[in-house]
């Protein structure tokens, strides 16, 4: 499936409807987010998540081309027009939806603490006080870790991507980071991660800093694609594909609660 997926990336990863419609362009961070979405040796666009949108674009019966874009300016780019949706792990929270629609939920996965193996902390303000967190800017992580940690934080630090952080993470400088449980598992079975760090623990829920689950965003007032897209979450978790795709990259569904 990933060999075939590759190609059709390689051609703009047309999937779908009739070569007469419109061509539907699905936003993803530019930043490498593993097993999520990242590019390989040659280039291509690879992950779960890229998998799932042309898995998505079928069942909904939409023609879908994957558009890298920076993260940080990804809601804006979403809102000018210069893309369609966004699938980039975006967290459905109030504050985006004051700015943008959402999809049904896609996934929904815990936010965990990661730090260095002997040191002892656990992830709550108590536990990370004195503690220097990493987290990627413009996320849920950074406002949940300004929110909760930064009264006892010695600092909260801020990065363009997870990778960054957890690299400082391996280097020691910081002691922490905190992100989707997901990405820091795929962070902690490398050989670095495996020799540095641990899970400390995840985050007290707040739904409404992290969020209600992962969807599609969608501009305001665009009610046929957020039906199409809900049509095709719908139609992948009933047939079976959802699972066999989340089979190629994690031990057990991620979808939640």
């Amino acid at each position: 499936m990933k060999k075939t997926l590759a190609a059709a990336l390689a051609l703009g990863l047309m999937t779908g409807a009739a070569a007469a419609q419109d061509v539907v362009k699905v936003g993803i961070a530019a930043e490498p987010y593993p097993p999520f979405a990242s590019q390989d040796a040659s280039g291509a666009w690879v992950g779960w998540e890229v998998e799932m949108i042309g898995a998505i674009c079928t069942a909904a019966g939409l023609t879908c081309e994957v558009t890298p874009v920076a993260w940080d300016g990804i809601i804006p780019a979403l809102t000018a027009g210069q893309i369609d949706a966004i699938m980039a792990s975006m967290s459905i929270t109030e504050e985006r939806m004051q700015t943008i629609d959402f999809s049904d939920k896609y996934y929904n996965t815990p936010t965990v603490v990661v730090g260095a193996k002997g040191v002892e902390m656990d992830a709550t303000p108590e536990g990370l006080a004195g503690k220097i967190i990493g987290v990627q800017v413009s996320t849920v992580h950074q406002a949940y870790a300004e929110k909760y940690f930064a009264g006892t934080a010695a600092e909260i630090k801020t990065y363009q991507t997870q990778d960054e952080a957890n690299q400082d993470l391996i280097a020691g400088r910081i002691d922490a980071t905190q992100a989707d449980s997901i990405a820091l598992d795929a962070f902690l079975a490398t050989a670095e991660g495996t020799a540095c760090c641990e899970v400390k623990g995840a985050v007290a829920d707040d739904p409404a800093i992290l969020g209600l689950g992962v969807g599609v965003g969608l501009r305001k007032g665009e009610e046929e694609l957020k039906a199409a897209f809900n049509k095709g979450i719908a139609g992948v978790l009933a047939d079976g594909t959802y699972d066999k795709v989340t089979a190629g990259y994690f031990a057990s569904s991620i979808y939640g609660n």
